[in-house]
């Protein structure tokens, strides 16, 4: 069976995916900026997470398990979220960037998604060996996200060719797995609420920055972009990629992915729930597919069981 430090980790993921799927709907009404829109919410995501770290302090305290954090431990969040903040802050925006050029929704989402085979590409360079059973798994998520995507967001009459906004979401696509294999190297030396904190930090104010070099935001625009801003920034910044570093701690990166490209299943179901748009047979068979991918990553080795 599972142990219970691998099911929070895969729990936290699915939940975060979950809410990274139901923020979709809301980025529909967004009507700011791609700079304005990352980097508001990026802000919100930290001031929300400020809270939640002073709250658990205060908690700690109260209990008498607060440990102060060490010069050490100071420098390695410094320096982690930092790193972390970096390849978010890219991923992020090249994604913006790249619907705003013209690449269609289910399009963007499917490439993006292509994270699940870059991880543990990334993962060869550092010589870590990747099961026959797990690339079987990646290969049927992949199928199941073709079969979900493609027909879900109608790719129009240009089909599936390659356009210069599609270029921008397949760069995005690499960071996202980069961005998996960075939080895999700190979230074991570092807390990982503080460490989710550091990072929107420094993403929200490098998009902050890029927003008054590239557009002209209005007070007036951000308040009524209010809602997709303010569920994005506290249900996907402050609490999904909290959830995802928390998670990784005790889930490897290649299947970390996995668990994490149910985002596009959850985008599907909430969009039915929200908008009442039912999905297709062959979405259908997506979601199955997808979901039989995930379970199978997550079934122990026969070693594993031989040692039990």
């Amino acid at each position: 069976m599972m142990n219970n430090k691998k099911f929070t980790g895969s729990f936290c993921l699915t939940l975060a995916a979950l809410l990274w799927g139901s923020t979709f709907v809301a980025q529909e009404a967004n009507t700011v900026g791609a700079f304005t829109f990352q980097g508001v919410r990026s802000i919100v995501g930290s001031a929300f997470l400020l809270a939640v770290i002073g709250i658990i302090t205060a908690f700690k305290k109260a209990k008498g398990t607060y440990v102060k954090p060490t010069k050490a431990d100071n420098k390695n969040l410094l320096v982690g979220g930092v790193a972390c903040g970096l390849v978010l802050c890219l991923s992020m925006n090249l994604q913006q960037i790249g619907i705003s050029l013209g690449s269609e929704a289910g399009k963007a989402g499917f490439i993006t998604a292509m994270y699940i085979l870059l991880v543990p590409v990334y993962g060869l360079f550092a010589r870590k060996k990747v099961g026959v059973r797990i690339w079987g798994c990646i290969a049927l998520a992949v199928v199941g996200l073709f079969m979900l995507c493609i027909d879900f967001f109608s790719f129009g009459n240009g089909g599936m060719g390659i356009g210069i906004g599609d270029f921008f979401v397949i760069l995005c696509a690499f960071s996202f797995a980069l961005h998996i294999i960075v939080v895999d190297k700190f979230v074991a030396v570092v807390d990982g609420v503080k460490l989710s904190f550091m990072q929107f930090v420094v993403a929200g104010l490098i998009s902050c920055v890029l927003m008054f070099i590239f557009e002209q935001p209005t007070v007036e625009g951000i308040v009524q972009g209010a809602f997709p801003i303010l569920y994005a920034g506290i249900c996907s910044s402050g609490i999904a990629y909290t959830l995802q570093i928390v998670g990784q701690k005790n889930t490897p990166p290649v299947i970390a992915s996995l668990l994490m490209s149910l985002e596009s299943v959850f985008a599907v179901l909430s969009q039915i729930v929200v908008l009442g748009r039912l999905p297709s047979s062959q979405e259908a068979a997506g979601c199955v597919i997808m979901f039989a991918a995930i379970i199978i990553a997550q079934l122990p080795d026969r070693k594993a069981k031989a040692n039990v």
